[in-house]
């Protein structure tokens, strides 16, 4: 139930978090949009305002030329405005019926040159206090200059911005409320299989990663996020079953030496008087290697499964070579010609590549009728390294099978030669992270007794 509980909650709280960042950026969306509509209503109110006041300025200066002596205007103007012709001494020689008797309002001089520049003013006795939008014209003689001054009160943009912004105020948190309303529901629904791939991907464990989950109906990125994790599942599921299987193959092949030495050393210990330890020592030092030797190649794939960072350094391959085939001369008395081995200087690990050519040559060892035979040499960007044996040859069918860990064919499991199988799945996870290669071909395609093997290795000789 708590389990249950706090899911619900880790969901919810999600959801709330969504809705809240949602609501903010819708609040912050329509609270700007609000702002930038009653900026822009103002500015244009105020602007077709000024150009109605420069109207009824030019028409005032052109009405003076006719009536120049007439000390009250009688025109008719758009809306209530304020006039105001002033002469040169800054007497009053003219105004509007509204500001009859009124001494000089204006002080500011029309402009030189250009269109008028409207600007606002205050303190003008008309009706309510407020702002007015006031401009200057030239007008008169040269003789007899005048200035034209008219005002137009924006006590009605001002009222009409009033209650649009009111309006907005009160208008804005409600549909924010709705829409957040509506987040919540669509964020809730969307979701919902979020929480159902959680819970299901919550229910898988190690033992049970056989499971997939429900992939969505829709070609979205949740359904594409689902196939990803299944992908992952499968790609778990097989790493741990390889890893199972590796790990109940190196148990089974550490059983059979540990059970041997443990039987040979009970019975010697039981029947002292009877046991030969002089031919007893040889068997069992024999076994200690073979166990040693298994152990020491399960170490090697466990460090290559593990990643490690080769250290890569120029090396001469062809040094390796010669050195590996030396130490290889002292444990038979098969031919090991390496005649045909020329430079090859490649980018790798020394240790690593030293394991590849020692563990091909004891493959090659373990089969091999007579002789084998060793090339080397740099083609099209790669060292091509061959190492061939006059054995029975490994059939075609079985040719990748072998580089699979704990693989023996059936021939070799009848002599008994000691391999692990674990030799070349090594030899093919050290070459693959030099990024080469290695496959095998038959040394003799037309032989029927003894066609041989041929182990092709490429490295790339320019890889970093």
């Amino acid at each position: 139930m708590h389990v249950v509980i706090r899911a619900w909650w880790s969901r919810r709280s999600l959801q709330l978090r969504l809705t809240v960042a949602a609501a903010l950026m819708i609040a912050l969306g329509l609270a700007g949009a609000a702002v930038l509509l009653v900026l822009w209503l103002h500015s244009s109110l105020i602007s077709e305002l000024d150009q109605t006041t420069l109207q009824d300025a030019q028409v005032v200066a052109a009405t003076l030329e006719a009536e120049p002596r007439g000390t009250v205007l009688h025109n008719t103007f758009h809306g209530e405005a304020a006039v105001q012709v002033v002469d040169a001494k800054g007497t009053v020689r003219a105004s509007s019926a509204n500001l009859r008797s009124k001494p000089r309002l204006f002080d500011f001089p029309p402009n030189a040159s250009g269109t008028p520049h409207p600007r606002t003013v205050h303190d003008i006795p008309v009706g309510e206090s407020g702002g007015w939008r006031a401009v200057a014209v030239p007008a008169g003689t040269r003789h007899d200059p005048m200035t034209v001054y008219v005002a137009m009160s924006t006590e009605g943009i001002d009222h009409g911005l009033a209650k649009l912004t009111f309006g907005l105020a009160t208008t804005v948190p409600s549909t924010v409320a709705l829409l957040t309303g509506v987040v919540w529901l669509l964020t809730g629904r969307a979701l919902r299989p979020v929480d159902s791939l959680r819970t299901q991907t919550a229910e898988i464990t190690a033992s049970d990663l056989g499971r997939r989950l429900d992939v969505p109906p829709a070609e979205d990125a949740l359904g594409r996020l689902a196939k990803t994790f299944n992908d992952l599942l499968a790609r778990l599921e097989a790493s741990t079953r390889r890893q199972r299987g590796f790990v109940a193959d190196a148990a089974h092949e550490l059983r059979s030496p540990l059970s041997t030495l443990h039987t040979r050393l009970e019975v010697a210990v039981s029947h002292p008087e009877t046991a030969d330890w002089r031919s007893l020592a040889p068997a069992l030092l024999e076994e200690t290697e073979r166990l040693s030797r298994l152990v020491d190649d399960l170490v090697q794939l466990a460090r290559l499964d593990a990643r490690p960072r080769l250290r890569k350094r120029p090396v001469d391959l062809e040094e390796i070579v010669f050195t590996e085939v030396g130490e290889a001369r002292q444990r038979t008395s098969l031919i090991i010609d390496q005649r045909a081995v020329s430079a090859a200087r490649v980018h790798g690990d020394r240790d690593a590549l030293a394991r590849v050519v020692r563990n091909l040559l004891d493959n090659a060892l373990r089969h091999a009728a007579t002789r084998i035979d060793i090339r080397l040499y740099v083609l099209d960007g790669a060292a091509n390294l061959f190492v061939t044996d006059d054995g029975p040859g490994i059939p075609a069918a079985d040719r990748q099978r072998v580089f699979e860990r704990f693989t023996r064919l059936d021939h070799a499991r009848a002599r008994d030669t000691g391999g692990s199988g674990l030799g070349l799945a090594i030899v093919r996870d050290i070459i693959t992270a030099h990024h080469g290669s290695v496959h095998i071909e038959t040394n003799h395609p037309g032989a029927t007794n003894h066609p041989g093997a041929r182990i092709v290795v490429r490295i790339p000789v320019g890889d970093r």
